[in-house]
């Protein structure tokens, strides 16, 4: 009886991915050829097979007769079985779906919530997008191989008013990633940018599945973009962009890390406490600032931020306005 090719690709499939685990829980070490056969019940053959399977990926492996393989540290190619093993252990069953490359992962995010294909906490993560969006439709520059561009799918219970702290939280996530892995003193322009040294590192966009009748959401789209190592820009964003750290950091680590902290808030996410940490690391506050209402440009001092995380600004003549997520676009920072 002969095996079907795609029979054929399933099992070659399920192999490579077993044997990217055994090298990636043994990455200091070289695990000879015949203990991956043991562990796998494969042949020699076979697992000569699937490392020739993950070299063609890009995979960069390491090998030495009569010591067997290694999973090279330069390695930096996205994996949802790496990522997995850096999760939590209450999070590792979630739906982590990789791509090389995609349009945008909040467009795939939303076309799983419409057919219903998706469950709390599943991530879609790209290595590469040739549509990414930030807020108001702008577009998000997102090379291969340098950034974290991920959306990940919140289900829980969530009146629409209060879908800005998805956004709040998100960007929490993001600074303590970079604060724990990275020596980086990252900042906070509200509502949804991450800067580091002055420069935008990071953009968040929210995007809830609604119900009109209920006014809550069915679902959140917390869509992240994360310059991770990205140092080329597009012109028009050489003087804005610039990229969370040149350390050689671990893509599937650093998204790992994220996707802990951002499952965590979660869980929290009316907590009070996650309002002060956010108010923290501000770069608005106490600032001058301008933003657009009615196509007029008004100059008003940041002031606080509220529970729902709104803005609050002291405008020139003493009163109070509350800037709201979605609404209002602060546009430029006084230095």
């Amino acid at each position: 009886m002969f095996l079907s090719g795609i029979y054929v690709i399933k099992i070659l499939m399920t192999t490579k991915n077993k044997l990217l685990e055994i090298l990636n829980k043994n990455k200091e070490v070289f695990v000879s050829g015949q203990e991956i056969a043991e562990q796998l019940n494969i042949s020699r053959t076979a697992v000569w097979k699937a490392i020739k399977t993950l070299k063609d990926d890009g995979y960069k492996i390491e090998s030495v007769r009569n010591n067997g393989y290694k999973l090279s540290s330069a390695n930096n190619i996205l994996s949802d079985i790496e990522i997995k093993n850096n999760l939590l252990s209450k999070y590792k069953n979630f739906d982590i779906k990789i791509f090389k490359v995609t349009d945008s992962t909040n467009k795939q995010a939303k076309k799983l919530i419409a057919e219903n294909l998706f469950d709390n906490g599943t991530t879609l993560i790209a290595d590469e997008q040739t549509d990414g969006k930030g807020r108001f439709g702008r577009s998000f520059f997102s090379p291969k191989s340098t950034g974290i561009y991920l959306s990940t799918i919140i289900k829980m219970p969530l009146k629409l008013q209060d879908i800005s702290l998805v956004t709040i939280i998100s960007a929490l996530a993001v600074c303590r990633a970079v604060k724990k892995l990275t020596k980086a003193k990252p900042q906070i322009k509200w509502i949804n940018d991450i800067y580091i040294n002055g420069k935008k590192v990071c953009g968040i966009l929210t995007e809830a599945v609604s119900s009109f009748e209920t006014k809550t959401a069915d679902a959140v789209v917390a869509g992240i973009g994360v310059n991770l190592k990205t140092n080329f820009f597009p012109e028009e964003l050489r003087e804005k962009a610039g990229c969370v750290s040149n350390e050689n950091i671990s893509r599937n680590v650093f998204a790992a890390e994220i996707l802990n902290n951002l499952f965590s808030l979660a869980e929290n996410i009316y907590d009070k406490q996650i309002i002060e940490e956010y108010k923290n690391l501000s770069l608005v506050l106490n600032k001058e600032i301008k933003f657009l209402s009615d196509d007029t440009v008004i100059t008003a001092k940041a002031a606080d931020i509220n529970d729902k995380g709104n803005l609050i600004v002291k405008l020139s003549d003493g009163k109070t306005a509350v800037l709201e997520s979605g609404e209002i676009s602060i546009r430029r920072l006084k230095d």
